[in-house]
């Protein structure tokens, strides 16, 4: 079973020449609605890698009682997500601004609305087991985070934190103890050079380096991705399995990171070897890059098959 722990959102979507800058205005012919969020687009990629499955995938999170929250309910559900663990809160729902410029880059700005309301306690505790799989991103409380990934560490759980976005500020304390407590890190190589600042160790921008460090003092894997570069993991000892991406013109790479949590997390969950699961991420990663909007591209398992035997 993989269970996600996050948010979930709506997000509204304006394709631009240029992305604003301060105090700058920029015109777009017109805004999307898509299905969002980085717990609800993890959970969307492990679902349809799951091609309806053995495997469980359930998203524990909230939404709000307006029309985006019954909208994301819906979709969870039709694409296969348990939502069970989702519950409907007074706050709105979460909804992100994106702008994407013409070259697929973009900006974020996201309303946290009802995801500040998830809590680790709403979680089922047979959602948390030796066979589970837990994911975690960082759109949700930090605490809470703490709390369900020291549950699932005494039920024997995997647990899989992607350290994304990266917050303004956050307590260290907290923050060790999170990484003392995960298996796996995922962060892209700006993100690995603030957790290594977060935690007072200086890499000069290397995040490999960063990475490396990670590993070795929390005893996890770290993996990195790097966009066209794809990603490499470094384990405890310092040893590093890079998988190449497929080369692609993206359209819009919004999901792109979140297709890549989903897949590897199905990926362990499957049992397979990291660099193997890594190697499907990627893949899935890049095919999520071909089409506008965070869900719309994640390929279904059978698309992923194809690429993967091309």
């Amino acid at each position: 079973m993989i269970t996600i722990f996050g948010s979930i959102n709506m997000d509204l979507v304006a394709r631009v020449r240029s992305i604003a800058r301060p105090g700058e205005t920029v015109l777009s012919r017109r805004a999307d609605s898509f299905f969002g969020g980085k717990g609800a687009n993890q959970a969307v990629a492990a679902a349809r890698i799951s091609g309806k499955g053995a495997t469980r995938v359930a998203m524990a999170g909230a939404v709000g009682r307006d029309p985006f929250g019954k909208a994301c309910l819906d979709n969870l559900t039709q694409n296969g997500v348990d939502v069970e663990a989702i519950k409907v809160v007074d706050e709105p729902t979460g909804c992100a601004f994106i702008t994407v410029d013409e070259h697929g880059e973009n900006a974020i700005t996201v309303a946290s609305g009802a995801n500040m309301a998830v809590r680790a306690v709403d979680v089922p505790r047979s959602f948390l087991s030796d066979a589970s799989v837990l994911v975690l991103q960082m759109e949700v409380p930090l605490a809470e985070n703490l709390e369900i990934a020291l549950r699932a560490r005494r039920a024997g759980a995997t647990i899989l934190w992607n350290f994304a976005p990266v917050p303004a500020e956050t307590e260290r304390a907290a923050m060790a103890d999170m990484l003392a407590a995960i298996d796996v890190l995922v962060v892209n190589e700006h993100e690995a050079v603030s957790v290594a600042a977060m935690m007072g160790k200086e890499v000069e921008g290397d995040y490999l380096k960063a990475a490396s460090l990670l590993a070795h003092t929390y005893g996890l894997v770290c993996i990195v991705t790097a966009g066209a570069k794809g990603a490499v993991a470094v384990s405890p000892d310092g040893s590093q399995r890079h998988v190449a991406a497929r080369l692609v013109v993206p359209v819009d790479t919004t999901g792109a990171g979140d297709t890549f949590v989903g897949v590897l997390a199905y990926g362990l969950a499957e049992g397979r070897e990291v660099s193997e699961a890594m190697q499907r991420a990627c893949v899935a990663a890049s095919l999520s890059c071909l089409t506008a909007g965070a869900q719309a591209g994640m390929p279904s398992r059978e698309m992923l098959e194809e690429a993967l035997s091309a």
